[in-house]
């Protein structure tokens, strides 16, 4: 079996329905993974109008040169899945000390039902090994002044649609969750779509409060682009 079809036939009636999954931080080798995610996730919120990401400005803005602290800037974690255990000898924080390093987490998904992957090819993961990247989940701090405690705002999660409603968006979630109570961080935030019920329906399974009272108000474009010009210039 070819590396890239392996997570595609992750399980068959004759082995058990199971997977092994592993979170870690990515790197700009995920770039064009990432961007296909980033499409794909346009595509299921009908938002393509809005869809302007290209490889290069992902690479630019997510991993700059020196690259900061994870958690303390733009942090990408990725969802891979293998049929084979990962190895997390060479994957260790080299500073066990500083709670924003990040240790991949890896472990066994049972599976309900055999999985059919037809973009496994496509997903092959750049690490290899024959493991596929089925998700990420994209995060950064943010402050609560009621707190007095910085926090982390998820702007993006993901997974693509052979693997969901298996447990993988939860994986992801709880990923950065703990991350922020290890930071000693107040709070972690998100948006959802009001149409999407399932996935408020997820959240709040998880123990999420869902805020109908809140809404988001947004400059950008031209509206924001308008603020950059002096004032004597504007007409």
């Amino acid at each position: 079996m070819s590396s890239s079809s392996a997570a595609a036939s992750a399980a068959t009636p004759e082995q058990p329905a199971a997977v092994w999954a592993r979170i870690r931080l990515a790197d700009s080798w995920d770039v064009p993974h990432i961007h296909r995610l980033i499409r794909q996730m346009a595509e299921f919120e009908k938002l393509t109008h809005l869809f302007s990401a290209t490889e290069s400005s992902l690479s630019s803005t997510l991993f700059p040169s020196p690259p900061p602290p994870p958690f303390h800037s733009f942090t990408v974690l990725i969802l891979e899945l293998s049929t084979n255990p990962f190895s997390q000898g060479d994957e260790e924080p080299k500073d066990a000390a500083n709670p924003s390093l990040f240790r991949p987490i890896v472990r066994r998904v049972e599976l309900k039902s055999p999985v059919e992957d037809p973009e496994a090819a496509e997903f092959a993961s750049p690490r290899g090994g024959g493991a596929v990247v089925v998700g990420f989940v994209l995060c950064f701090p943010n402050y609560s002044t009621f707190l007095a405690k910085p926090g982390l705002y998820v702007e993006d999660i993901f997974v693509r649609a052979a693997w969901r409603r298996r447990g993988f968006g939860r994986i992801l979630l709880s990923a950065v969750a703990a991350q922020a109570a290890k930071m000693g961080m107040g709070r972690v935030e998100w948006c959802v779509l009001d149409w999407n019920a399932n996935a408020i329906s997820f959240y709040e399974e998880m123990g999420a409060e869902v805020l109908p009272q809140w809404r988001i108000c947004r400059l950008t474009g031209e509206a924001l682009q308008g603020y950059g010009v002096e004032d004597g210039d504007r007409s």
